[in-house]
């Protein structure tokens, strides 16, 4: 029997109850990012012990306003400057992210004998859902593309920042810094105002990842314009990691697995592979560039710009120069990705399925 809208919100509302209290669990064993990886943890567990979680369209991208608009205060008049003399190094990191997906892909067609298009799909960090429309217009199976991507930003978040955190030993409360920004009602509200009108006017412009983007532009914008924005309060930002955290958490189910098959073994392991190959780019772009190797880390993981630029502001790690890195390699690899897919099928001869 088809459950009832009433009982569908009941169930909604108990898994976010769950998220929260998990968040909470995570902030008092001083977890870096506690309510985002909490309510990942907590909608993940739940998600493969069968329990359908069908969270609202909206609540990813108002996660992402709220977070980008706190993000983009970072882009200072001062900071802006800093960052031209590292425009170079910032395309070289994207160039070689995308060749360490290609080699990436490879490995993930001989450990699961996939075709070279559906590894391509799953390996580029590109994001889950300009992967899964580029898969449905080359006649790819998506699941497995979707899996690989949503599996790459899930390891981002459990691994980087508590790992950055853990080596670097200096933060003793993760939190702290989020919780004490400096925020006043008035220029809150003016900063959510302009968040929200980002996120619009790149949603109108069809600009991809519209409300991250969107938003990142007004805040940083309005920082470097001296606008008397500030902070949001620390319970907003919490609520916009549990938001997002449910949501990445949801993907995650059991039919995925179950239609993956041995695709899923594979897929962890090349997910491995990938941020190894990142980490070391990090280290020597640190070298080369005299920037601390957290920062580099955080800047030349292969996704989840959100999320690293959340652990940069925890860090107090140059949140300006990692965000840069992100939107530079996001505006270079998603305007080329149907060439890239194109490229692919041309080398390896691919040619689509046939359907019944």
């Amino acid at each position: 029997m088809q459950q009832s809208t009433l009982g569908r919100y009941a169930v909604i509302t108990l898994i976010y109850l769950g998220a929260v209290g998990t968040g909470w669990v995570a902030s008092k064993l001083h977890v870096p990012l506690p309510w985002m990886i909490g309510a990942l943890v907590f909608s993940t567990s739940i998600s493969l012990a069968g329990v359908q979680i069908k969270a609202p369209a909206m609540t990813r991208p108002a996660g992402q306003i709220v977070v980008a608009g706190s993000v983009g205060l970072a882009f200072t008049p001062e900071a802006l400057g800093s960052l031209g003399a590292m425009f170079v190094p910032m395309v070289i990191a994207a160039l070689l992210t995308i060749a360490a997906g290609f080699v990436v892909a490879w490995v993930l067609m001989r450990l699961s004998d996939v075709d070279a298009m559906t590894a391509t799909l799953a390996s580029v960090p590109m994001g889950p859902v300009e992967s899964a429309n580029l898969a449905q217009r080359y006649g790819v199976a998506p699941g497995p593309v979707i899996f690989a991507q949503t599996l790459r930003i899930m390891a981002l978040v459990l691994l980087i920042p508590p790992a950055i955190l853990l080596i670097d030993g200096s933060v003793a409360d993760p939190s702290a810094t989020l919780r004490n920004m400096h925020w006043t009602p008035a220029g809150a509200a003016l900063l959510i105002v302009l968040a929200i009108l980002g996120a619009l006017a790149f949603k109108v412009l069809r600009v991809s990842n519209p409300f991250f983007l969107g938003p990142l532009a007004a805040s940083a914008a309005a920082a470097a314009l001296g606008l008397p924005v500030t902070a949001t309060p620390y319970v907003m930002l919490a609520g916009a990691q549990v938001l997002l955290g449910v949501w990445l958490g949801a993907v995650i189910n059991r039919d995925l697995f179950r239609r993956a098959g041995r695709f899923v073994p594979a897929a962890m392991l090349s997910t491995l592979l990938m941020m190894a190959l990142c980490v070391a780019l990090a280290v020597l772009l640190a070298a080369v560039t005299g920037t601390s190797w957290a920062a580099m880390v955080l800047a030349t993981a292969p996704g989840s710009v959100t999320e690293m630029a959340l652990t940069a502001k925890v860090l107090q790690e140059s949140v300006a120069l990692v965000t840069a890195y992100h939107i530079t390699r996001i505006f270079i690899i998603i305007p080329s990705a149907p060439l890239l897919t194109r490229v692919t099928a041309r080398l390896t001869h691919w040619t689509p399925p046939k359907r019944d």
